[in-house]
């Protein structure tokens, strides 16, 4: 496919069918993701592939507490696990939320679960002194999970960046033997979409932008 129809095609995909997703296209996915930029290009990701019907379902089980807590707030009217306002959900509230089957299905029925891992020991976290949750060390590692999804669709395949789980890293480092010098970054549910994606809705360029100012005047076609 021609890359630009890549970027605008490559939606969160949930839906998979019962095709699998054989080693050499995975090979082939994971072979060109791996050009993706790092911090330093440290490269410090690593990827459990799971398969395992045990281990998918024990992933499933690990993603239930915090899609509760979401699913929580969100009927309550606020913005999912936010760090900037504090939540009035109670735990009451979030035993009683359902896990909707949309968070949990994927994992069990996408043809591969990927575990994407970064080594702390390599990430520059430039705003890890700062007053908030910390972001940077992201770019380490998220740019090589949007190289898989591309490289996936590319294929004809597709996934999405699932993060419930993560929540509960400590054990999932336990259910597979990850060091604790690393982090959980994402689970990526890979497989046959059932609807190929079509070109996607986003903001515009103008909505997106801002020049030389956040008040500043937005970016616009044919702008000098």
């Amino acid at each position: 496919m021609e890359l630009y129809e890549v970027m605008r095609t490559t939606s969160a995909v949930r839906h998979f069918t019962n095709d699998p997703l054989p080693d050499e296209i995975l090979y082939t996915i994971l072979d060109n993701a791996r050009f993706a930029p790092s911090g330093g290009n440290r490269q410090g990701t690593r990827i459990v592939i799971i398969r395992d019907p045990d281990s998918r379902q024990a992933l499933v089980e690990l993603t239930i507490p915090a899609t509760k807590k979401y699913v929580a707030q969100r009927q309550a009217g606020e913005n999912p696990w936010n760090t900037i306002h504090p939540s009035r959900v109670s735990d009451d509230e979030i035993a009683a939320a359902e896990a909707p089957e949309s968070f949990t299905a994927p994992l069990l029925q996408a043809g591969v679960v990927l575990v994407v891992c970064v080594d702390l020991r390599v990430v520059a976290a430039l705003d890890k002194e700062l007053d908030r949750v910390g972001i940077v060390g992201g770019a380490s590692v998220y740019p090589l999970v949007w190289n898989i999804l591309l490289a996936a669709r590319n294929e004809g395949f597709g996934g999405t960046i699932t993060t419930m789980a993560v929540a509960e890293e400590p054990r999932i480092r336990q259910l597979l033997g990850i060091p604790e010098t690393h982090a959980v970054a994402c689970i990526v549910p890979l497989g046959k979409p059932v609807h190929q994606p079509r070109r996607l809705s986003r903001l515009d360029v103008a909505g997106l932008t801002r020049i030389e100012h956040w008040h500043g005047q937005p970016l616009t076609p044919g702008r000098p």
